[in-house]
């Protein structure tokens, strides 16, 4: 009867512990918002006509039909959440990007430019 009713509680306990969301933290990165076209490999010469600076780059391959990509550590993530209001705003500017990773997808969650930076301006 002991046994039965240990084996009971267990049972109930997996099935709640079962039923309890559990959710992925937020991580942040640094690295840059770039674009699918050039995933952070800007050229340095007149790629679209002119010379232009890298957010300039990613503006003007997002208007071509590029998506917007993280990249940090010489890897390239997509981001899952094209539609994130930060993204335009940080075309092709260095960040400190947070969010929730899921294989190569992130889904974000804040963008903010690293202490001490500001965009560069022209």
């Amino acid at each position: 009867m002991r046994i039965a009713r240990l084996a009971g509680f267990g049972l109930g306990l997996a099935l709640l512990l079962n039923g309890v969301p559990t959710f992925a933290a937020d991580k942040t990165w640094t690295g840059s918002i770039s674009d699918s076209m050039c995933n952070g490999k800007h050229a340095s010469k007149d790629e679209h006509g002119v010379k232009v600076t890298d957010a300039d780059c990613t503006k003007a391959c997002i208007d071509k039909g590029g998506k917007y990509v993280f990249v940090t550590g010489g890897k390239t993530y997509q981001i899952a959440n094209q539609d994130f209001a930060g993204l335009k705003d940080h075309a092709g500017h260095r960040v400190a990007l947070t969010g929730e990773m899921k294989g190569n997808d992130i889904t974000v969650s804040k963008i903010e430019m690293p202490a001490g930076k500001k965009p560069a301006t022209k």
